[in-house]
């Protein structure tokens, strides 16, 4: 065991394996509560939520590890960056909340892999309140209007601003443009919108904008769903 440790001292690493395991350790306890506040403030709502938790415990304590063994070595930083831009990630992330709980993992981990455990303790109380807050005010927001996702299937040579612009306009709160396509090998264009319309219209709404856009000449198909 002495031997061990005089090496890993000689290499640049003057820890113990009890400071070691100790770090581990809590980088294990921070993933966890990383997790469950990124499962509170919106992972409960989606079906992938499991996949990505694990992916946060699991990433802070991988962090933890990596800034223990990179020390105050720049050349051994490099080296890692260097061995690990071989790792390619092609999982879309679709939500940039996500993306935010990723990042706090990863600062996390740098925090306890460096010893300053102060900035974990501080930080994560502080970014848990924030994100809860502020899903709770995106939900209270979603509330006051219903949000839809509307497809349009138009025949090939159709201007989709003249032809839809009018009767959307007129039934919906707001509009966003969020995909294209197209479809009958090039005959037709998909066009798909998210649009939110006021909880009072809702029933009467529906059933009229489904049926005026399907009275448009060019207009082939309509679907519209609740998000």
């Amino acid at each position: 065991m002495s031997d061990w440790i005089a090496t890993s001292a000689a290499a640049g690493i003057d820890l113990t394996p009890w400071e070691i395991g100790f770090r581990l350790g809590l980088a294990t306890v921070a993933g966890f509560v990383v997790a469950a506040i990124g499962y509170l403030s919106h992972g409960h709502r989606k079906s992938d939520a499991p996949m990505l938790l694990s992916t946060l415990v699991l990433l802070t304590v991988l962090i933890a590890m990596v800034t223990m063994v990179i020390g105050n070595s720049v050349a051994r930083a490099f080296g890692l960056v260097g061995a690990l831009s071989i790792v390619r990630f092609r999982t879309v992330v679709d939500d940039t909340r996500d993306t935010a709980f990723v990042i706090f993992a990863v600062i996390v981990g740098m925090a306890i892999g460096a010893g300053t455990y102060m900035v974990p303790v501080v930080g994560i109380p502080l970014v848990g309140i924030a994100a809860i807050l502020l899903d709770r005010s995106r939900l209270n927001r979603q509330q006051q209007r219903h949000s839809h996702q509307l497809t349009i299937r138009l025949g090939a040579g159709r201007d989709p601003l003249t032809l839809l612009s009018e009767i959307l306009d007129r039934y919906v709160a707001t509009r966003t443009t969020t995909g294209t396509s197209t479809a009958r090998q090039g005959a037709a264009l998909d066009l798909t919108f998210a649009v939110t319309i006021n909880p009072s219209e809702v029933e009467d709404v529906l059933p009229k904008l489904v049926a005026e856009l399907n009275r448009i000449e060019g207009v082939q198909s309509v679907e519209l769903v609740q998000r």
